[in-house]
């Protein structure tokens, strides 16, 4: 039986529901994972029913397809070089970008990697990041093959400090990018070393 008491599903212009549906489906994919997640949870999360998600999106995957394409594009908005560059200014972008939407964040660096779906488009990413990095990094380490090393992980050193910051919940947010920077230099301080001697604090 139909409950005639139901609320109508408001009418709003496309691009606004086009945001809502991708606001929805970002929140719900980072939570549950690609597979996990229905298009019936998506729709019950923005509000809307299934037939008007079908309006914008042709299928779960297209809808995913587009919840990584807002949030490379919120990315490139706060980033406006190769992230794997890592100055001062692309450090703050990446933690702003979190910051507006930690979900896509978590979603776009961790979650969609193991979707074999959309591994391959953020392995290009990550192998971007780290050819930027490098482009930086060989000017301070002279053994290339250490400033290799360095490139390669100063951006995953990066992205994860910034995803641990996220989940502590956004502690000291006006030192956070001195903080992540800090881990960033860490990576290429050991790398350009000649004598690397260090030893964990006792427990």
């Amino acid at each position: 039986m139909v409950d005639d008491n139901r609320e109508p599903t408001r009418r709003l212009p496309r691009a606004e529901r086009r945001e809502q549906i991708l606001a929805a489906a970002t929140e719900a994919f980072a939570r549950s994972g690609y597979a996990a997640t229905g298009l019936d949870e998506i729709a019950a999360e923005a509000g809307i029913t299934r037939v008007i998600l079908y309006r914008h999106f042709d299928s779960k995957t297209d809808l995913y397809q587009a919840v990584l394409d807002r949030m490379c594009t919120r990315l490139e908005a706060h980033v406006e070089e190769p992230v794997g560059g890592f100055t001062d200014a692309s450090v703050d972008g990446l933690l702003a970008a979190a910051a507006e939407s930690p979900a896509g964040f978590r979603l776009l660096f961790q979650h969609a990697v193991r979707e074999p779906e959309f591994k391959e488009r953020i392995e290009k990413f990550r192998d971007d990041t780290t050819a930027a990095a490098y482009l930086q990094i060989r000017a301070f380490v002279p053994d290339d093959a250490l400033a290799r090393w360095a490139s390669q992980l100063a951006p995953v050193v990066a992205i994860e400090a910034v995803i641990a910051w996220l989940d502590a919940g956004q502690p000291d947010p006006a030192q956070a990018g001195d903080r992540v920077r800090q881990v960033v230099m860490g990576v290429i301080t050991a790398a350009a070393s000649t004598d690397v001697q260090c030893s964990l604090p006792d427990p």
